[in-house]
């Protein structure tokens, strides 16, 4: 299929393509509805699925394509880049075989095909692929990684570690080589050197999780639990009540020794591509991070924290469908499940299964009405929904879980404060937005919220004022902030300094309704009657809060409503977008 031909389609079998495309997002398309395609019409629609992310479809359109231009190289490679970022590994080394009879090569073919090997067992064949994978930092050091484990499979410890050793790079390779070696010689049998490899990535990061764990497991089962549960609940006191930590230090408290992290070149391979595509994801290099994280659970199915980095980076990608699918695969038993169904519910809510959502996480409160991360979750979801008399309620129940609130827990009661004051419960609201300020003082949300709540009132101008612009200062690009003082400025009649300050806000944030709506009354008030019809329209067309639409459209009608005093004719301002 050529471009020229690609470039004749007509409009209309592309439209009814990526209208195709879109309906079977979450699942991918059936046969039968990939056959309803032309040649042409696959590759639009996998090109539409691939810049949806939906691997999957993208990789059954590319595949149809393929079946009716199969000597073309270029639907080959994105088939098989497809089947591998949609985890269907097995199905990818087939095409990464056909690649490299064309290019020896292909890197990322090579390594695909270098970690079947290391699931097979074929060791050497696994080593020759990886060896030519090589291309940059990160895929030197997962090469040399993989390559060590695969020799770990063959019965050379001692190989794999000075491989390891012999590999140079950036200072962050430190922490990895320190690992893996660590993790290869206990494996092997050689505690002794393991604990010096993983004392020093211990030293390098006492914060890193899997470090943590491997250093912890080895100390209690080569010195003494004490020593162990030494540093799990270092850990604990930086990163508190980490689920996998909970369970070692329960364990020790019990007497038992805990397991090796990995036991064999498959778990420890799959380790490796965990711990680098967990890293990518996080820094932007959500493409690989999905190829390694799914090499990863190709290798160990059920390691839970791959299947966990897997599902946050499709949080991540806005996709929450998929995020869905890789939650469900958490085994139940796993100390992460509880985590795996909050976020769970939180991606339910995004697509608008909010009653899915409330019943898992009320579900969860109902076997642990100490589970306090559910419960805020249950509160912002109420929140978000504008259920704000219950959201209260609920992050009422969070905060008589805190026997002394911390700096950390100031979210909670600006949250709180937020419902209480849509809910109209003033007193308790301010109450709360002061004790999240006691807790963090000057934190610019709070400032805005409570300083133009004030105004709002005619009570404490001076010092509200005060408040949204310190809150300002610290967020001169926040247009919600922005659009706060903007108010402010309309709402104690000083409409010159209110038109300045919104239309900054709407260069912050030119496709919010309520922006947009409120610049239009501050021009109606300057006397700018084309302009502020002009801002009224484009927030009619934002598709505005429907109980602020007919007050937009009244102003369209018969121009700002002489009295402007109250809130009647003009909408509140967006204090802060997880405000509600």
């Amino acid at each position: 299929m050529s471009s020229m031909q690609l470039s004749r389609l007509a409009f209309g079998a592309l439209f009814a393509t990526l209208a195709g495309a879109t309906s079977v997002a979450a699942q991918g398309p059936s046969t039968q509805e990939v056959a309803e395609f032309t040649g042409s019409g696959s590759y639009l629609a996998a090109r539409h699925a691939g810049q949806q992310r939906d691997a999957v479809s993208a990789a059954a359109f590319y595949r149809s394509a393929l079946r009716r231009d199969p000597k073309n190289s270029e639907l080959l490679d994105r088939a098989f880049l497809s089947l591998l970022v949609g985890g269907e590994i097995e199905e990818a080394v087939k095409y990464a075989d056909r690649i490299l009879a064309a290019d020896k090569n292909d890197r990322v073919a090579r390594l695909a095909v270098g970690v079947r090997g290391i699931k097979q067992k074929q060791y050497a064949p696994a080593r020759t692929n990886l060896s030519q994978s090589i291309r940059g930092p990160i895929t030197d050091l997962t090469a040399t990684l993989l390559s060590a484990w695969a020799l770990t499979g063959a019965n050379d410890a001692k190989g794999a570690v000075a491989a390891i050793d012999k590999l140079t790079g950036p200072d962050w390779y430190g922490i990895f080589k320190d690992l893996h070696a660590g993790l290869i010689l206990d494996a092997s049998g050689n505690a002794k050197e393991a604990g010096k490899r993983l004392a020093a990535a211990h030293k390098l990061d006492s914060s890193a999780l899997r470090v943590v764990e491997a250093y912890g497991s080895w100390l209690s089962r080569n010195q003494s639990p004490k020593d162990a549960l030494e540093v799990f609940e270092a850990f604990d006191k930086v990163l508190p009540n980490h689920p996998l930590i909970q369970a070692s230090i329960a364990k020790l408290k019990a007497g038992e020794k805990l397991p090796m992290l990995t036991t064999n070149p498959q778990a420890g391979a799959a380790e490796a591509l965990y711990g680098l595509g967990a890293s990518l994801g996080r820094r932007g290099g959500e493409d690989l991070g999905l190829v390694y994280l799914q090499l990863s659970l190709y290798l160990a199915p059920t390691h839970p924290l791959a299947l966990l980095s897997l599902a946050d980076l499709y949080e991540s990608l806005k996709k929450p469908q998929f995020a869905i699918k890789v939650y469900e695969r958490l085994p139940a038993n796993s100390p992460l499940h509880r985590n795996a169904t909050i976020h769970m519910a939180t991606n339910l809510d995004a697509l608008d299964r909010t009653d899915e959502a409330k019943r898992q996480l009320r579900s969860l409160i109902s076997e642990n009405p100490q589970d306090q991360e559910a419960v805020v979750a249950l509160g912002n979801i109420l929140r978000s929904r504008k259920d704000y008399k219950e959201c209260a309620e609920t992050y009422s129940k969070a905060v008589a879980l805190i026997p002394s609130p911390q700096k950390s827990h100031w979210t909670l009661f600006y949250f709180r404060g937020i419902c209480n004051e849509r809910s109209k419960n003033w007193s308790a609201a301010e109450a709360d937005l002061r004790k999240a300020l006691e807790l963090f003082p000057e934190q610019p949300h709070v400032l805005n919220y409570l300083g133009y709540s004030w105004i709002d009132q005619g009570i404490n101008l001076d010092e509200g004022m005060s408040m949204i612009k310190r809150s300002v200062a610290q967020r001169p690009d926040d247009g919600y902030i922005v659009d706060s003082l903007g108010w402010a400025y309309y709402r104690i009649g000083n409409y010159e300094e209110a038109t300045k300050h919104l239309e900054r806000a709407i260069e912050l944030k030119p496709e919010d309704p309520t922006i947009n709506d409120h610049l239009g009354d501050a021009y109606a008030k300057v006397g700018r009657t084309l302009e502020a019809n002009f801002q009224w329209a484009h927030a009619r067309d934002l598709k505005p809060d429907p109980d602020e639409l007919p007050k937009i459209l009244e102003k369209l009608k018969n121009g700002l409503p002489d009295d402007t005093s109250s809130q009647a004719g003009t909408t509140p301002p967006k204090k802060d977008p997880n405000g509600g």
